[in-house]
């Protein structure tokens, strides 16, 4: 996605929530002009898919079950984060999922759908993306660049403390690495550790000869919020070297609206293509009963953003409600 406007461009508001208790909201526009949505549904059971011409209009699209978990084994548990991808003339889902006698036990998998709609047609189960260890491991993005599919995903290594790190690697195929997976980022900032050390959710935005990788941090409560990382799109992106690391938050909790524990994003853009929106969830409270994980109120929202002089940019702060 590439965005040449000046910067101070208006910005519209946008209905919000967009979408209630869908969390790790993924949007993507298609050439074919409709708006698609996935993302994780409260029951952690199944991947619903749904299209609209309009950002808002996703609001009320028809939800269409496209998978179900299983009964056991693996893909049978906390189905989790599915996005929703076009690569090579097919569409693609990738997500999480843990066991009936494992629930936890999370590994990626992938789908595959040959329609023209994905919303129809037949899904494949490609199966679980290898990595180099097995090991808890989760919310699998992908994205091109120079010729070359990239896999960026969150994985736990046995050997470096913590819950996840995030890593990239390049793709035989959409369900394949063909190389060495390569850590980008760990959980080491102060903002990153609170409740767990999470480094997870990746997004991908290109603009100015740059590529930026959001991820989200911390535990799922107030405490969650997003950081970046940059990179040149000259760069050799499977060098860690090449990636530059944001010392703050970039979207993070803001009390003035009542916007709590905001992350887990993905990137589309206007109706016009004039405009960049941040697709994310959060939470309008901040006190939780139990295990924020299955508090299901993290809706998705969005908002527009815009540029800072510097190239780098400017995601402000989650709008209040309106509605």
């Amino acid at each position: 996605m590439m965005r040449t406007e000046p910067f101070g461009q208006s910005q519209k508001q946008l209905r919000n929530p967009l979408i209630e208790q869908r969390a790790d909201p993924w949007v993507l526009k298609h050439t074919d002009g409709f708006y698609y949505f996935t993302g994780s549904v409260p029951e952690y059971n199944r991947i619903e898919l749904r299209r609209a011409s309009t950002i808002e209009g996703l609001t009320d699209a028809e939800q269409v079950v496209v998978w179900k978990k299983h009964d056991s084994g693996s893909m049978s548990k906390n189905i989790w984060a599915p996005e929703l991808h076009f690569i090579a003339g097919k569409w693609y889902v990738y997500f999480a999922a843990g066991r009936e006698d494992a629930p936890f036990r999370h590994r990626m998998y992938v789908l595959e759908n040959e329609s023209a709609n994905p919303l129809e047609g037949s899904w494949t189960e490609k199966g679980q993306i290898i990595t180099d260890w097995d090991s808890f491991s989760l919310d699998a993005t992908s994205f091109e660049h120079n010729g070359e599919q990239y896999l960026v995903w969150a994985q736990q290594d046995p050997a470096i403390q913590g819950n996840s790190n995030l890593y990239i690697a390049a793709m035989n195929s959409p369900w394949k690495l063909k190389s060495k997976q390569v850590l980008i980022t760990k959980p080491e900032l102060d903002w990153e550790v609170i409740g767990y050390k999470v480094n997870e959710g990746a997004a991908v935005l290109k603009r100015g000869g740059n590529i930026f990788l959001t991820y989200s941090g911390s535990a799922t409560n107030h405490n969650y919020a997003m950081g970046l990382l940059t990179a040149a799109e000259s760069s050799d992106l499977l060098d860690p070297a090449s990636w530059v690391k944001s010392q703050a938050t970039v979207f993070a909790s803001c009390h003035e609206t009542s916007q709590y524990g905001p992350g887990h994003n993905s990137f589309t853009v206007s109706e016009d293509g004039k405009q960049d929106i941040l697709i994310y969830h959060a939470r309008s409270y901040k006190e939780i009963e139990g295990d924020p994980l299955f508090d299901p109120n993290r809706h998705a929202r969005a908002k527009v953003f815009t540029w800072n002089a510097d190239g780098t940019p400017d995601f402000g702060k989650p709008p209040a409600d309106t509605i």
